[in-house]
């Protein structure tokens, strides 16, 4: 998707972050890489994948709400801004987080002060991005007033994908405590041991196929005989 892009200077400043996603206008290192990081520790996509996964849904949904937009009401949109400001938005995301071994799954750091969108801002003002692409990326996240078209639809792409994949993570989350009552194994290593083994389509189906008691036993099964006596 980044391939299409037309314009060439926007193409060529998402390939290099898609293909060395590193902040340089400030020294600091990340704790996990890109490929393994979750979209968040908890919240959404909490799983090592997510937020790579997350950035694609996003980004195909945005597409299709921009086509959506133009073949049904005739609203201009930059497909190229829509493309990589969806592409962009949450990549510097795996900067923020750090592998929790108490827990065994990832928790924010605390030595690192910047929040992704601010940072992508940074730096993409030190490689000298499109304004207008700098502007999209300064409104995905709502923090302040929304000028684009661009930039509201990946907002609403974004919160959409969050939002879906935290009602499935919610669900895990309920079977998660069940099990913690009934044997004791602490519900955050539950849930995150889970949130590794099964996809979220797998939780999802259970769940609504065979209800909260199918759900349950199928985490069982998954994470053997843990009970804490």
């Amino acid at each position: 998707m980044a391939k299409e892009i037309v314009d060439k200077d926007i193409r060529k400043i998402v390939l290099e972050l898609l293909e060395n996603p590193k902040i340089t206008f400030t020294r600091v290192e990340p704790k996990i890489s890109f490929k393994e990081s979750p979209a968040a520790p908890r919240k959404h996509h909490a799983y090592p994948g997510g937020l790579l996964e997350h950035t694609l849904s996003v980004t195909r949904s945005s597409i299709k709400i921009a086509e959506a937009l133009v073949e049904t009401y005739g609203i201009p949109v930059d497909k190229d801004i829509v493309v990589a400001a969806a592409i962009l938005h949450d990549l510097f995301k795996y900067y923020q987080y750090e592998w929790d071994p108490a827990i065994g799954a990832y928790r924010p750091r605390t030595d690192w002060y910047l929040s992704h969108d601010f940072a992508m801002v940074a730096e993409l003002s030190v490689r000298h991005a499109p304004d207008k692409l700098i502007r999209a990326i300064a409104e995905v996240h709502g923090n302040v007033p929304f000028t684009m078209i661009e930039s509201l639809i990946v907002h609403h792409a974004d919160s959409f994908d969050a939002s879906l994949v935290a009602r499935i993570q919610d669900t895990l989350w309920e079977v998660s405590r069940d099990i913690e009552t009934e044997t004791g194994y602490p519900v955050v290593k539950v849930f995150y041991e889970a949130l590794r083994k099964l996809n979220l389509y797998e939780i999802w189906s259970t769940y609504r196929s065979e209800g909260r008691s199918g759900l349950r036993e199928k985490v069982k099964k998954l994470i053997g005989d843990k009970t804490v006596s």
